[in-house]
């Protein structure tokens, strides 16, 4: 059954978000790991959120309704940026506001780049996400980059670092998409 998922809006400050209780999922992860790209396979349409190859496109706080039931919120990545460094920190201020102030965020979607280290600002973020008390599910994007040893070694190191399963992910193979539905379903019930 095709997925329903409508563009609501951008937000540049956590006052302007929408103000009802429908339940959220965050995307987060570094600047071009393919957030964009994932929402997308996830609801079936290429083009609802905007990618790039650019690092650093989504600077705002974008939310898209699925099924009417809960909203996917698409957050500025973190890291490499083509932005001025005063605007990249704006949005590590905007993403802290919006945890802070929303009481209907169910959980985290964290993507990790399969062809790529952890790096000091993924544990940042993952410590963040400790500290706040979220609930989050690790994603390896880009998937289908690397071979099937190399992933599966990928995916060991993340559980070993992160102590949490990851879920692979390939736009292009579709790999991913029942495990990670399925989790966000899952806490959609007890939300």
């Amino acid at each position: 059954m095709p997925i329903k998922a409508v563009f609501i809006g951008s937000y540049s400050n956590v006052n302007q978000l929408p103000a009802d209780n429908i339940p959220q999922f965050a995307f987060a992860g570094r600047s071009n790991v393919g957030k964009s790209t994932l929402l997308n396979r996830l609801v079936g349409h290429h083009k609802l959120a905007r990618t790039s190859k650019t690092p650093g496109r989504t600077q705002t706080i974008n939310f898209f309704l699925i099924d009417d039931r809960y909203y996917f919120v698409d957050l500025p990545g973190y890291g490499f940026a083509k932005a001025p460094e005063k605007a990249r920190l704006n949005w590590g201020k905007l993403v802290d506001n919006y945890v802070n102030s929303v009481n209907n965020l169910c959980g985290f979607i964290f993507l990790l780049d399969s062809r790529r280290e952890p790096n000091e600002m993924d544990m940042m973020m993952l410590n963040w996400l400790e500290e706040k008390g979220k609930k989050y599910v690790f994603v390896l994007t880009k998937a289908d980059k690397i071979s099937k040893s190399e992933l599966l070694q990928k995916m060991r190191q993340i559980e070993k670092i992160f102590k949490v399963k990851p879920i692979p992910f390939s736009d292009i193979a579709g790999i991913g998409k029942a495990e990670l539905l399925g989790w966000i379903e899952s806490l959609v019930k007890s939300c």
